[in-house]
């Protein structure tokens, strides 16, 4: 019995011996398949790092580029220098150079336009209903019995500040000084639109806008100025003319500023600023002193624009209350 138990054992072992050498081999065959697939992941992870590194490079020149030619742009400004690019020595600062075309009022302070002490001036008579000159509205429809417009406002202003200056002020107007001894007449408003475009009206939209941005109202009025000279078939043109009546609103010159938005609800009615236009010259209008006129347009805005968003249409409601319009 001991002997063919033996035997059976012997002959079991053979058996099952294969079986475990072919289960060897395909573990040996998985785990170097599971390796190579490995290095690939791993050769590949590389890859994408160096060029995740390449593009952190590329982008931080591009910064580096975009903000060197914004500074130039803005007056030839000094980059500030990045970690890679070693500080330039410190120069000295040039003192800005007084411009000739500038008026100086402590060299003629009898001239038009000179700052007056306060209460040197008597106030004018406050316009009324009688007094004012009809208003024609935007849309084309002037009011019953008042067939004269905002333009004739406009030149009546221009005509009074050709004769005398006229300061104007948020809670009305003040009359003139009376005339000062002959003197050189100041500048003519506005600055100069001398320069020429840069051939991209797209780019020179917003680098008017950048000026705006930055409260450099002059360089701004300059800019979009230049624009609609440049590219009176633009797309951009309402909003150009937009932008530069807000310059002129900033510096309280609401006669050139009422200009503008009046050329944007009568030209283009259907562009995106159009109601805001026509909010801003209500502004500009009751600034002007002219609060029937004002009243007139806020409510002509709210019968044409009955969809303009909710801040156009509280800005309406508020500038309404404070002008008292019935």
């Amino acid at each position: 019995m001991l002997r063919r138990l033996i035997v059976f054992l012997t002959l079991m072992t053979a058996l099952s011996a294969p079986a475990f050498a072919q289960d060897a081999a395909d573990a040996i065959v998985r785990l170097n398949r599971l390796e190579s697939q490995f290095r690939q992941m791993s050769g590949q992870m590389e890859q994408l790092q160096h060029e995740n590194q390449v593009l952190k490079e590329q982008l931080r020149k591009f910064q580096e580029d975009v903000e060197f030619r914004f500074q130039e742009g803005r007056g030839g400004g000094s980059r500030a220098p990045s970690a890679t690019t070693p500080p330039r020595p410190a120069q000295p600062q040039a003192q800005p150079q007084r411009r000739s075309d500038l008026f100086d009022p402590s060299e003629a302070p009898g001239a038009p336009g000179a700052p007056r002490p306060l209460g040197t001036t008597a106030p004018s008579v406050p316009l009324t209903a009688e007094a004012q000159p009809p208003l024609g509205l935007p849309g084309g429809q002037a009011m019953a019995d008042q067939p004269s417009g905002i333009g004739e406002l406009i030149e009546e202003d221009e005509m009074a500040m050709d004769a005398a200056p006229l300061d104007i002020n948020p809670t009305g107007r003040v009359a003139a000084a009376p005339p000062a001894p002959a003197v050189a007449a100041p500048p003519s408003r506005g600055p100069s639109v001398a320069a020429t475009s840069v051939g991209d009206p797209r780019s020179d939209f917003e680098m008017a806008y950048g000026y705006f941005t930055q409260r450099q109202y002059e360089e701004a009025e300059m800019g979009f100025r230049r624009f609609l000279q440049s590219n009176p078939r633009d797309r951009l043109v309402p909003e150009a003319s937009y932008w530069l009546g807000e310059t002129y609103m900033q510096r309280n010159r609401y006669r050139e500023a009422a200009e503008q938005f009046l050329n944007v609800s009568t030209d283009h009615p259907n562009a995106a600023r159009a109601p805001d236009a026509l909010l801003k010259l209500g502004i500009a209008l009751n600034s002007l002193g002219a609060k029937d006129r004002a009243c007139a347009v806020f409510a002509e805005l709210d019968r044409k624009y009955p969809q303009a968003s909710a801040a156009v249409r509280q800005g309406s409601e508020r500038e309404q209350r404070r002008s008292k319009c019935s």
